[in-house]
């Protein structure tokens, strides 16, 4: 296959909108390849390892990891001839819209060589965390300290191997999260031998939990880095600094945006600044595109907005919230989706339980389990997701179908039946 065909740097907007990055047509075994050979060369000689979601809330874990065992500081220098192509939005974890490998820029294998820390960064999704445990447990030195950030199994039988296995080789194990779990997984997890810490999901993100773990007295630099990307993994919005977090974390690499933060804060550099000015007026256009693909549906009480595109999801939510959505639903080129609620819908894990996936009451994500070839990828491409959109849409249904009774139907039941009761006491019929 000619390169040309899969790079869609040079691609106008709207046939990029519609198509996955370069990375999604890489093959798995070169990817993984790549990948030992990049955490085999970070954990060489680390004391520590950090297993970490690539969006901003993981990575500044990881910058509070480094902090409190006082690692290295390598602050990168300006790059003159920065690369700003293919800008495709914030792309937020937790959830959990991570799942879709090839999402995320068009040259995933164009990393720059890892420099030696002490303390380790290996990037991982929700739908790989398996394999980073796999790879700190056979690179990784006898004795390292492990922390996992920001990530939540969705069945502990996806990890339960890979995390044996890593609890064999670390000295110590802690886990940092704030997604919802469910109990049984959370108890097989700290049963294993795991430090599991677990903040409320609709008041801490990931950088909060491990800000207040650590026995660390940490500067106030950090504690203001932990509130600002709490802003906007929660969708808080607050403080127009956690977009610039969000967005630098995205498009740039992962160990390059851990020592900016450790070096200048949540107060971005002027060059990053202008790194990020630049990649956002192709953001906004991709934007564009998926609010004019937005359709909305009825389901029981609630209005579903969904559409289709290679774009910021929590922007393009927005956008339909303000168009009366009470919940929608970003359809990803690469298969995966995003899924974001708001006051009047907070069960988006919910559907996204019933769809291969997971995240918060408010903000969760999914890859149904329905691209059986590249034929069926073809049509997600050419129909714009229809095929996917439909098996959420069904999801919504049934979790909306099983809603409780809210407490004035029930108080209207329990009215009819005392009726019925004092009828049937009177002797009538």
């Amino acid at each position: 296959m000619f390169d040309e065909l899969i790079d869609s740097g040079e691609l106008p907007i709207a046939r990029k909108s519609v198509l996955p990055g370069t990375g999604f047509f890489l093959p798995d075994e070169l990817e993984e390849d790549f990948e030992d050979e990049q955490t085999q060369a970070a954990l060489e000689g680390a004391d520590v390892a950090v297993i970490a979601d690539s969006d901003a809330d993981g990575l500044a874990c990881v910058a509070l990891i480094r902090e409190a065992y006082d690692d290295v500081q390598v602050v990168p220098e300006p790059d003159d001839d920065t690369d700003t192509e293919d800008a495709e939005g914030t792309e937020e974890t937790e959830e959990t819209e991570a799942i879709a490998a090839g999402d995320n820029g068009d040259n995933p294998l164009e990393e720059p060589e890892p420099t030696p820390h002490s303390v380790a960064l290996v990037p991982a999704s929700p739908h790989n965390v398996e394999d980073a445990l796999a790879r700190v447990a056979e690179f990784g030195d006898d004795g390292i300290d492990l922390f996992v950030c920001d990530l939540c199994p969705d069945r502990y039988e996806y990890v339960e191997d890979e995390l044996d296995a890593a609890l064999d080789t670390a000295d110590s194990v802690s886990w940092y999260d704030h997604h919802q779990w469910g109990d049984d997984v959370a108890d097989a997890v700290r049963d294993a031998g795991v430090e599991l810490v677990v903040g409320d999901s609709d008041e801490e993100c990931s950088a909060d939990v491990v800000y207040r773990s650590l026995e660390y007295e940490f500067d106030s630099m950090y504690e203001e880095l932990a509130a600002v990307t709490r802003d906007h993994d929660l969708w808080l919005r607050e403080d127009p600094r956690s977009d610039d977090l969000a967005d630098y974390a995205y498009w740039t690499d992962p160990a390059e945006y851990v020592e900016v933060v450790r070096e200048y804060g949540v107060d971005l550099p002027a060059w990053a600044e202008e790194f990020i000015a630049e990649r956002r007026i192709e953001k906004e256009q991709l934007i564009e595109q998926a609010i004019g693909r937005a359709e909305f549906r009825e389901i029981g009480d609630y209005t579903v907005g969904i559409t289709y595109g290679r774009c910021s999801q929590n922007e393009v939510a927005e956008a339909m919230r303000e168009d009366g959505a009470d919940a929608s639903v970003i359809v990803k080129p690469a298969g995966s989706a995003s899924i974001r609620g708001t006051d009047e819908f907070d069960r988006c894990h919910e559907v996204a339980g019933k769809v291969n996936g997971g995240g918060h009451p408010k903000a969760a994500g999914c890859k149904p389990d329905i691209y059986n070839d590249m034929l069926d990828y073809a049509n997600h491409w050419t129909s714009r997701g229809a095929v996917t959109k439909q098996v959420i849409l069904t999801a919504f249904r049934d979790v909306v179908e099983s809603e409780p009774e809210s407490e004035s139907d029930e108080a209207a039941d329990d009215e009819h039946e005392d009726d019925e009761s004092e009828t049937d006491a009177n002797g009538d019929a």
